[in-house]
């Protein structure tokens, strides 16, 4: 398995991203041209309106479950992990990191996670700049 870095730690859902979108896409197409082109111009915007709808719904219920979930399961993994290492609690001032900062986190490894956290606290760090502040990266696989 190649290592996890900044740089590739986008992942992609093959069917989803490369087969799904690429025919609705292709069907849009096709139907945006034919409703300016045919005679049945009414029916053609409604389909096109139809494949609009089906693109944007699929893109946000697939997202929005696997998300939501994970997001769950982060918090949870870092309160662990950061409890594991140190002996506190997380929770403790959790509540003055937002969702990306905590996200970031979860790509420190254990050696780098307290004192990342600490630099988190102290100078506000963007989730980008943890990210790019991690020198062992600890990758995450097994995300959605």
């Amino acid at each position: 398995m190649e290592t996890q870095s900044y740089k590739n730690h986008i992942r992609y859902y093959p069917p989803h991203h490369f087969v799904y979108y690429p025919i609705i896409m292709i069907f849009l197409a096709f139907s945006v041209y034919f409703s300016c082109t045919t005679e049945d111009q009414l029916i053609w915007t409604f389909i096109s309106a139809i494949f609009v709808v089906l693109f944007c719904l699929a893109f946000m219920l697939r997202q929005h479950y696997a998300l939501t979930l994970q997001n769950r399961i982060v918090r949870l993994e870092l309160r662990y992990r950061y409890f594991s290492i140190t002996g506190k609690r997380l929770e403790d001032f959790e509540y003055q990191l937002n969702d990306d900062q905590l996200f970031a986190l979860r790509f420190a490894p254990d050696e780098e996670l307290p004192s990342l956290t600490e630099r988190t606290l102290n100078e506000n760090l963007s989730g980008k700049a943890i990210k790019k502040a991690i020198i062992n990266w600890k990758g995450d696989f097994d995300r959605v």
